[in-house]
């Protein structure tokens, strides 16, 4: 009953103990809820974030939303986020958990799909545009800022005139179903250095790579 009851209402206990606000982070990863749209290139956030947490131990639980789930990394402690409004509303899910957990701007990073990149390519970026895409263009309305950091996984574009809806909600073929195990290890690499090193150090170590 109290699960259900803050998966409606929220808590107003925060997740996390600390209070030094430079050692609490969110990280979001984009993706549409429900069984349709598991494993589509859109939902590469979600999958991310899903590999992060076999990798670190820890379980996602249904809250007011969105799924959340808590882990410390070398003194930082960590939010972490699975929206579930889908993904045209994930800006209302962002903004709920930085102010019900008190994270600064500086320390929010959203893990993204792009048809603009390679498959498998990463990309870590401080502030820019929404490039088309809906989630980040909620996000960025919600917040009233284009600063904020963004983690985009290439899906590329291998898709003809008027298909790229079809695309990015279609599923990996066998080549990339193949990469994907080592891809998956490089972005949790990715985001743990985030949380340690900061943006600029990561951007230098894992973007192209």
């Amino acid at each position: 009953m109290l699960k259900l009851f803050n998966k409606l209402f929220g808590s107003s206990k925060q997740l996390l103990q600390e209070t030094d606000p430079m050692k609490k982070f969110l990280i979001v990863g984009l993706g549409n809820i429900g069984p349709k749209y598991d494993d589509t290139r859109h939902n590469i956030g979600f999958k991310i974030l899903d590999f992060l947490a076999e990798q670190e131990g820890f379980t996602f639980e249904s809250s007011k939303l969105g799924a959340v789930a808590t882990f410390k990394h070398k003194g930082k402690s960590v939010v972490c986020l699975k929206p579930s409004t889908y993904m045209n509303l994930s800006g209302k899910a962002v903004k709920y958990w930085m102010d019900k957990e008190n994270i600064n701007l500086e320390n929010l990073l959203v893990v993204t799909d792009d048809i603009n990149l390679p498959f498998g390519s990463l990309r870590l970026k401080g502030k820019g545009s929404d490039g088309g895409h809906n989630g980040l263009k909620d996000i960025q309305n919600v917040l009233q800022t284009t600063k904020y950091n963004r983690f985009r996984f290439g899906v590329g574009s291998d898709f003809g005139k008027g298909k790229q809806v079809d695309y990015v909600l279609g599923q990996w073929d066998d080549d990339q179903q193949k990469a994907m195990p080592e891809r998956l290890k490089k972005s949790a690499d990715l985001i743990r250095s985030f949380i340690f090193a900061g943006v600029k150090n990561t951007m230098n170590q894992f973007n192209g790579k």
